[in-house]
């Protein structure tokens, strides 16, 4: 339909025409008058002189015929008129009066007669006049034979004809955004005669845009005539027909020569001239005018190139691949959405005709009546149709395009095809997408496409399928080989017309041959004998190409296709009949028909079909001649599709963007591949992917996993599998990449699903569905990867890897695009890489579309995937480690060690036998570079490599230095032979930058053939993890797991050492060899005093110090010399100088007063270097990202390392280093060489440019920058904060126990009075407000407060705002500090004690009480991590606190002291006595009232206002003493250092106890005066003395007694067994829990002397016992009664008790045992482990309980020399070899069942037994006989030195 559009009312003057005007969607219905020339004429309105409906009247002035136009209901105009004659073309002209009323549309549309067979009348040209008229050619040839219209047609130069449809009118519009959709037909018939598809840019070779009837210049019009298709760009100009490459930079030589002769009518000569000096399409668009003069191109022609070339890009840009359709308009086509294009920027003014065919009918002559009744027969549907259009307008979704041009893309796009005569296996279709419309031949080598579906198996036999399958091939092959044209025939999609043509449906395939042998056989056939050659050479094979799913997933559906490709080399200028086989009902037989196939249109004919001989040999005789010029045409076509165009620079591009812009393609860039299916011949080419480190790949295929790219990964590297949801978390990033692994491994991201997930979250999904479920979780994956926390912008490569065009504008590949281009802010970071041109090409105009983007350079698209991957490893960085790693093993042997396998020993660093031995570096001419680069970078004060140690063994290089220590740790680990348990910790105790961890890595270099050496390369990593690791290399390669090679395991300054040990040992694999080493562990610990910590350790220790001996100093000058040879600079390497002054603090200062000399820490470098020197200083292992430092110097564009960190900071550079850190994610990051460096240079920055400590600390929190999203910063947002809160504990290695940081205790001491301590609060305050989440910060300001300043009402104001952020027991524990620290100033300030001053204090004691019994509470559901320990770099350690303990007992014993203390109690002994029995809760407070006394009754009244409190006091503290008997006694700590603090905490404890028994115990005269004034309170006083004596003596308890064990005096034991005989045997009720302690005090007293005659026999406590047990039962919390239980009646085979009552119930009381104590003590166990005090001897009776104590002064007396390895002895398992311990203890005979050991004793009597390291046991579950020794802990029984008995 074709439509002109008016800005004002038109009204029509006509000499033989009729016209329909409506409002905004008016029509124009005409019909022609004939007259052979125009006049002057015109259609009248009703608002003339006429009324509406007047017939058609004369008028006499001016002798014309005026046709009324009469109003309709819809608002339309309709005039009636008819013709009389054809074979005339007429001039209608139409004015445009200004009338209001009517809008500005103007559509000519064709009359529709239901008989028609054929459309004669066409609208030749339509030009607008200077007068503003419109001035319509028509054609009214109803009877012209085809030639005559031929000629009629070819008067109109520019005319354009349709070559798909020959009914619909063509569409035209100069307004952008109005309303111009072909009416919706509902006809049925009508329907049925519509066959062919409508305009568009996918099935039209040639056609003009559309006029623009503006007045406009000769260049517009001219731009008008391009014409764009998919196969590219084609003008008309006179009898040319020019198909140019969409873009100008294709252009070969050849293009731009026909292009300036054809299109522009540039002179032969200068055209020939730019010919002959190779001018192509990309230097013409690069070419200015002054390039184009100095070529001796004229001045005229050159601007004119110039602008045309402009132009040209210009309008280019407005074309898209796909079917589009304006802004607000649709087309419906047969149901079928098929899609228009509206143009911007045409021609205007053109004078070209346009051609249309529109009215016929049979007799050629149509009457007005019958125009009439078609008219109005069609106008109600039409009006309907059109209504409903407009609504549905309103709906479409619009995109904007430059130039004002407006497209979208709607319902199914153009699919890409298959490239033709190409032999690629590595192209699908997608079921239901849409191919290219069928069409007729154009230029002879584009392809013409033809589509069937073949019948179903369910419909017909095999045979006939493939009889229909040949049969269509070959009639098809025929005709396009008589026409000269190549051509596809596609079977197995839709040929339907109207609604899914061309849709691909696909056909299920039982075998290929079979239709091959078809093919074959059948060809010989099909063509006559002397063709079939021809035909052979012609016709290609047929093509299987498979069909997917909607969602990516593989059908079992294919789509067969054979290419025709008539060459004249074999088709000459022959025809080519075919012979068919018909098929005849009535004989039922088949008979031959010969055919003579050609292309017509869009289907072949056969010519031979004709009945009538004549017409039948006209036409072959036209054929032979149509024959002559299609072969002469194809000549020429071939002749100039030999000319290839010039590839273009894609190899260099690649290597610019994979490098940017260096010489090689760095490890350290992190690659992010987006990709969609890779067909499988191709996976071989993807082999570049496995040599890059991948960080992640977003995979849109769902069966990659399968069969495709992740598969073909896989099978040499590791990837974890992921969806995008996982990366949708409320967890920190650092949590995040310990979780997935990140930096580790490979993250492979199933975008879509994967095929055979069970579950539907998992499922793929068509592209509608995955926008509305999942784009919201790529989204978000997306912001996750790219954030710059995680990964830094400038060490970020994205690189998409498209194997088929994307054309759809939702596909999920494309919406990723648009967000990694979101979060990314642009393409700086992006590669895509396409399949091929086609693919690119769609790329790019999509992304232009949705982003604005010019994506070309970015791209590369003509290399194929083979190249690409060739050229990617080329440029890769060569590998400096051997391609084939070994590991030694038993008797000399190797392991190869595949890079898989080690890629999922993710942390750790393994050390193989062939380290750095015939590397790929080595081979290269950069390797004495790398050589050098690598000594540098080491003696600078970077770390150790390997490459180190390699180099110093090259000839002609002094040895590694060796250090003295050297040997002692080398003999230390070997022979391994001397180690008899299966993992052994050895520590390397070394002060910082002292060279200790490069001496254990020296070490295992030198031991790599005799273990399997590995470092712990990943702090942060889990002991679990570490441990699992660390048995994986054990037994890798070994079958036979009775032999292994052991592993030596190192790791640096690691929290929990003995953690790590218990770990390893959980999780050993079965092992037979039960007496040999399997692990030993190298723990290199920094510590600022080595000697002290050697003293306290209990392991194995080396030491090395910072102090050189002589020996070692000549070896580092010798060193020295040796790089002086080799090094320019050997001075600068500051960490090697360092050392070789022997650590000189003289030379240290000097180096730094000399670099530092113009530094000024106002400039941005200064400032960075303050940073650094305060953080390095007082963090160890502190370090910036280097995004971030070249971010605070101001580096804006790293990307492309224009400019280096290094340059910025020089000369201070010479004193920094950078690294690669591992722990939070890869990334480089920067330090200074030494921390005695740091520390000094901190000095000097704050002497001598007077910046103080608070100022420079300050100015980091202060600094927004720090603080942005860079990479590792988390970790150093946790490093600032622990320079702030951090204190120095003497048990972790610190000179001192601080009270602050070191950093704010320095800062305490900058200026006078007070100065130092507003800073600190400044400081602090700062602080708060940068972390304003944390709850440490807002504890330290307020410990300041308190300690420091005194100023309690602000300490109190932020412990409670601390407390309001995180509520933990460590800062409830801070706000009772703050109110005890109160008490005590208040208790020591005051002289004079008023009522007042109590009221104060007790108020203030009772607060803190309260605190700090809250803290208690809440350590029982801490994460038991000390808030003041993040100087750890994995998770700080286990602790239980019991810091709420240890102040509610001193706030306790604080307001006991000043409550006796108080001056009406001051000298009389009576008022002090009853002060106590109020105390103790026996007399009420109102017996202290004085009758006469008003002072003593005020104090006495504020006493009385806090009884409850009061009285609570002696109680509270008795239990709270007992809390810490059974803390100490029943568990110990599970790290040394905690060991020391327990100690401390005893000493303290123990203080307290002592003056809680001064106060509340009682002399011996008032016991006597108590007896004397009442007897019959004597003996329940006699009770309570013993029992205070017993409480006295810490032995009123079972955890008081068991510390009895020690004594070294057995007398006062006996009298503690005297007291309790007395209580057990006078107590009137006597109690479980005193029958209990009378037990063990028995059992305690036989252990220190088993001679003694208190001693009751064995038999006497078994029998109390029972009776015990059976009072108390099986659910007590009475832990103790079923330890006793274990000890006394635990059966043996030769002693089993069977008379015993409690014998059958052992086991049972084996399970209370543990119940009880978990409930008692589990929120303990994280930290802490229970002690076994016994052990089960060989004797008999009380002689077989054996006490630990016993134990160990046996192996006392065995190590006399050394009563420091007493620990040791029982860590490493040595103990149990002793013979005098294996003399004195039993060995029990058990079964290992399910990784626990049980003890049967017959019957029912199953006995379970803990093992105490879970590694004795062996995995798999296997149940067999073993033997242990048993000891007893209050959790239970459990197993010492398990062995199996079959070993």
């Amino acid at each position: 339909m074709y439509k002109l559009y008016r800005k004002a009312r038109p009204s029509y003057t006509a000499d033989a025409a009729a016209s329909a005007v409506r409002g905004r969607n008016a029509r124009v219905r005409s019909c022609t008058r004939p007259r052979s020339t125009s006049k002057a004429g015109g259609v009248r309105f009703p608002d003339d002189d006429e009324p509406p409906g007047s017939p058609t009247r004369r008028d006499d002035q001016s002798n014309l015929s005026t046709l009324i136009a009469v109003l309709e209901k819809d608002g339309s105009y309709l005039v009636k008129a008819g013709f009389l004659k054809s074979h005339h073309c007429y001039e209608i002209i139409f004015t445009v009066p200004d009338v209001p009323t009517l809008g500005k549309e103007l559509s000519c549309l064709p009359s529709y007669s239901p008989t028609r067979r054929s459309s004669n009348l066409r609208v030749h040209r339509i030009n607008s006049t200077l007068e503003g008229d419109v001035k319509v050619k028509v054609d009214g040839g109803l009877n012209m034979d085809a030639q005559q219209r031929k000629q009629a047609s070819s008067s109109s130069p520019g005319s354009m004809t349709r070559d798909t449809s020959k009914d619909d009118p063509p569409y035209f519009s100069n307004e952008e955004g109005t309303p111009c959709a072909e009416t919706d037909r509902t006809d049925a018939n009508y329907k049925e005669r519509r066959t062919s598809p409508t305009l568009s840019l996918e099935s039209v070779r040639s056609r003009s845009l559309p006029p623009d009837f503006n007045s406009g210049n000769i260049e517009d019009r001219n731009a008008a005539e391009e014409q764009f298709s998919v196969g590219g760009l084609q003008t008309n100009t006179g009898e040319y027909n020019l198909a140019l490459p969409p873009l100008m930079e294709d252009w070969t030589k050849e293009h731009v020569k026909d292009w300036l002769t054809m299109r522009l009518r540039v002179p032969q000569q200068i055209a020939q001239n730019l010919y002959d000096q190779e001018l192509s399409g990309a230097c013409l668009v690069s070419y200015e005018k002054q390039d184009l003069l100095e070529l001796g191109v004229p001045r005229a022609p050159a601007i004119q190139i110039i602008r045309q070339v402009e132009k040209f890009n210009r309008h280019s840009e407005t074309f898209k691949p796909g079917v589009w359709i304006p802004r607000s308009h649709h087309e419906s086509r047969d149901g079928k959405e098929w899609k228009s294009t509206k143009m911007q920027d045409v021609s205007r003014n053109i004078d070209e005709s346009l051609e249309i065919e529109t009215v016929s009918s049979d007799s050629g002559i149509h009457s007005l009546s019958s125009i009439v009744q078609i008219i109005q027969a069609t106008r109600n549907r039409i009006r309907s149709v059109t209504d409903k259009e407009r609504t549905n307008d309103k709906q479409l979704y619009t995109a904007e395009m430059t130039d004002n041009a407006t497209f979208l893309q709607i319902k199914t796009p153009i699919c890409q095809i298959r490239p033709f005569d190409q032999s690629t296996t590595s192209i699908f279709y997608v079921q239901n997408d849409v191919l290219p419309p069928s069409a007729g031949p154009s230029n002879l080598l584009d392809p013409i496409h033809e589509y069937q579906l073949l019948p179903s198996a369910n419909e017909t036999n095999e045979r006939e399928i493939l009889y229909e399958f040949t049969k269509e091939v070959f009639s098809f092959s025929a005709s396009c080989m008589n026409s000269r044209t190549n051509g596809t025939i596609h079977f197995g999609v839709n040929n339907q017309p109207g609604q899914g043509q061309g849709q691909v449906v696909g056909h299920n395939i039982t075998s290929f041959n079979k239709y091959n042998e078809a093919f074959e056989s059948c060809l010989n056939e099909y063509f006559e004998e002397q063709h079939i050659n021809a035909a052979r050479m012609c016709i290609r094979p047929p093509k299987f190409i498979q069909v997917h799913s909607q969602d990516g997933t593989t059908l079992d559906k294919w789509v067969i296709e054979v290419d025709v490709v008539p060459t004249y080399s074999k088709t000459q200028e022959n025809l080519f009949y075919t012979i068919l086989r018909i098929a005849s009902t009535e004989k039922k037989q088949q008979s031959k028909t010969e055919c003579l196939f050609v292309r017509d249109g869009p289907r072949s004919i056969n010519i031979l079909a004709d009945t009538n001989p004549r017409i039948v040999q006209q036409k072959i005789k036209s054929l032979l001649d149509k024959v002559k010029c299609w072969a002469s045409a194809r000549i020429s076509a071939e002749e100039k599709d030999e000319t290839q165009p010039s590839r273009g620079q894609q190899g260099q591009r690649l290597k610019q963007l994979i490098t940017r812009g260096r010489d090689t393609f760095e490890n350290s860039i992190k690659v992010i591949v987006v990709t969609d299916k890779c067909h499988s011949s191709q996976l071989e080419h993807l082999d570049f992917l496995k040599e890059m480190k991948l960080f992640a790949v977003l995979d849109f295929d769902p069966e990659s996993a399968v069969n495709g790219t992740c598969s073909f990964y896989r099978t040499n590297c590791t990837a974890n599998l992921h969806y995008p949801r996982m990366y949708t978390t409320q967890d920190s990033v650092t949590a995040v990449i310990g979780k997935l692994n990140l930096f580790k491994q490979t993250s492979w991201i199933f975008c879509n699903g994967q095929m055979n997930e069970e579950s539907e979250a998992n499922k793929p999904l068509t592209p509608s569905e995955w926008l509305k479920k999942r784009s919201g979780d790529i989204n978000n994956m997306i912001s996750f990867l790219c954030n710059p926390d995680l990964l830094s912008k400038d060490g970020l490569l994205v690189i998409f890897i498209l194997h088929s065009a994307v054309i759809d504008i939702s596909s999920p590949v494309l919406e990723a695009f648009c967000a990694i281009y979101r979060t990314l802010e642009g393409v700086d970071n992006m590669l895509c890489i396409c399949k091929d041109v086609n693919v690119f090409s769609h790329w790019k105009q999509l992304i232009k579309c949705r982003c604005k983007e010019d994506i070309a350079n970015k791209c590369i698209y003509e290399l194929s995937l083979n190249e690409i991957s060739s050229t990617i490893k080329k440029l890769k960085e060569p590998q400096s480690r051997p391609s084939e790693r070994y590991l030694p093993s038993t008797g000399s042997s190797s392991v190869l060690l595949a890079k898989k396998d080690e890629e999922l020993m993710t942390v750790l660093d393994i050390l193989c036998e062939n380290e750095c031995e015939n590397t790929e570096i080595e081979r290269k001419e950069s390797f004495q570079e790398f050589k050098m680069k690598t000594e540098e970078n080491f003696y600078r004060g970077g770390e150790v490599s390997w490459w180190n140690f390699y180099l110093s063994e090259k000839p002609g290089c002094l040895p590694f230095i060796k250090r003295d220590k050297y040997k002692e740790l080398y003999d230390l680990i070997t022979p391994v032979e001397g180690y008899t348990y299966p993992c052994v910790i050895i520590n390397l105790l070394h002060q910082p930058g002292c060279g200790g961890t490069t001496l254990a890595m020296h070490v295992l270099w030198d031991l790599r053939s005799k273990f399997r050496c590995a470092v712990v390369k990943n702090n942060m990593a889990t002991n679990n993890e570490i441990a699992a690791q660390v048995m994986t290399l054990l037994a890798y390669g070994k079958q036979d797991q009775s032999s292994h090679t052991p592993v030596l395991l190192l790791v640096d300054n690691w929290d929990d050492i003995v953690d790590l040990k218990q770990c390893i040992l959980n999780v050993a694999a079965n092992r037979k060899q039960k007496n040999s080493v399997m692990v030993i562990i190298l723990n290199c610990e920094r510590t600022q005093f080595p000697l002290k910590s050697l003293i306290t350790s209990r392991i194995a220790n080396v030491v090395i110090t910072n102090k050189l001996s002589a020996k070692e100093q000549s070896l580092f000058s010798e060193k020295l010399q040796q790089l002086k040879d080799y090094h320019e600079k050997p001075e600068t390497f500051y960490a090697f100088m360092i050392m070789t002054n022997n650590f000189s603090e003289a030379y240290i200062t000097n180096v730094v007063i000399n670099t530092l000399k113009d530094l000024d820490t106002t400039t941005q470098q200064g400032r960075l270097f303050s940073f650094l020197a305060l953080l390095n200083t007082h963090v160890n292992g502190s370090y910036m990202s280097l995004s971030l430092c070249e971010e605070l110097v101001g580096i804006r564009n790293p990307l492309w390392k224009q400019e280096t960190l290094d340059d910025k900071m020089n000369p201070y550079s010479t004193l920094l280093i950078t690294f690669t850190v591992e722990e939070h994610g890869t990334y480089q990051a920067v330090r200074f060489l030494h921390q005695m460096i740091a520390s000094n240079c901190l000095q000097v920055i704050t002497q001598k440019n007077k910046l103080s400590l608070a100022e420079i600390t300050t100015d980091l929190l202060v600094c927004d920058k720090v603080y942005k999203s860079c990479m590792g910063k988390d970790f150093l947002v946790q490093n600032i904060q622990s320079m702030l809160i951090t204190r120095q504990r003497k048990e972790q290695g610190d000179d001192t126990d601080s009270l602050f940081s070191p950093l704010i205790e320095k800062i305490g001491t900058e200026g006078p009075g007070r100065e130092g301590l507003d800073k600190i609060a400044e400081v602090l305050k700062r602080a708060t407000l940068r972390f304003d989440k944390s709850a440490t910060l807002p504890q330290a300001l307020a410990r300041h407060f308190c300690l420091k300043e005194n100023d309690f009402e602000s300490a109190l104001k932020w412990a409670l705002v601390a407390q309001e952020k995180k509520s933990n027991s460590y800062i409830s524990d801070t706000v009772g500090q703050v109110y005890k620290i109160q008490l005590k100033r208040e208790t020591e300030d005051l002289k004079d004690f008023t009522p007042e001053a109590l009221e104060k204090c007790i108020t203030l004691g009772r607060k803190a009480v309260n605190a700090f019994q809250d803290s208690q509470e809440l350590a029982k559901k801490d994460e038991q991590v000390d808030p003041f320990d993040l100087h750890s770099r994995k998770r700080p350690k286990s602790v239980y606190n019991t810091s709420g303990y240890v102040g509610e007992t001193e706030v306790m014993m604080i307001l006991l002291d000043v409550i006796k203390d108080l001056p009406l109690f001051t000298g009389d002994q009576h008022k002090r006595d009853q002060m106590l029995q109020f105390l103790k809760g026996c007399h009420p407070v109102s017996n202290l009232y004085h009758h006469s006394n008003t002072n003593i009754n005020q104090f006495v009244a504020v006493l009385a206002d806090h009884e409850r409190f009061l009285v609570s006091l002696k109680p509270r503290l008795k239990n709270i003493f007992s809390f810490f008997e059974n803390y100490f006694t029943y568990l110990k700590p599970r790290s040394v250092e905690r060991e020391t603090a327990d100690e401390r905490n005893k000493q303290k404890v123990s203080e307290y106890f002592r003056k809680y028994m001064q106060i509340f115990s009682i002399s011996g005269e008032e016991k006597t005066s108590e007896k004397a004034s009442n007897r019959n309170l004597s003996l329940r006083q006699e009770i309570e003395d013993q029992r205070q004596y017993l409480e006295i003596k810490r032995a009123d308890s079972f955890a008081g007694l068991l510390q009895w064990l020690t004594a070294k005096s057995f007398i006062e034991m006996e009298h503690i067994l005297k007291k309790w005989q007395f209580i057990f045997d006078n107590s009137p009720c006597r109690h479980v829990s005193d029958t209990v302690n009378f037990i063990l005090a028995n059992i305690v007293l036989h252990s220190i002397k088993p001679s003694s005659k208190l001693l009751h026999k064995y038999e006497q406590l078994v029998y109390l016992l029972n009776e015990a047990l059976q009072k108390e039962g099986t659910h007590s919390n009475l832990t103790e009664l079923y330890y006793l239980s274990m000890l006394l009646m635990w059966p043996t085979k030769d002693q089993r008790l069977e008379s015993s009552a409690a014998y059958k119930n052992m086991s049972i009381y084996v399970t209370s045992a543990k119940k009880s104590f978990y409930r008692r003590f589990s929120y303990m166990f994280p930290s802490r482990s229970s002690i076994a005090h016994f052990f089960l001897g060989k004797s008999h009776g009380l002689k077989r309980i054996v006490s630990k104590v016993m134990l160990d002064q046996i192996l006392i007396s065995v190590c006399v020399s050394q009563p420091r390895k007493l620990h040791y002895l029982w860590q490493s398992g040595a103990a149990w070899k002793q013979p005098a311990i294996q003399e004195k203890l039993l060995r029990i005979k058990g079964k290992s069942e399910n990784g626990d050991i049980y003890v049967n004793y017959g019957g029912n009597l199953k006995m379970l037994v803990r093992p105490v390291y879970l590694g004795d046991i062996r995995s798999g579950c296997s149940q067999e006989e073993v033997s242990f020794y048993l000891g007893f802990t209050m959790e239970g029984p459990v197993a010492y030195d398990v062995k199996y008995e079959n070993d």
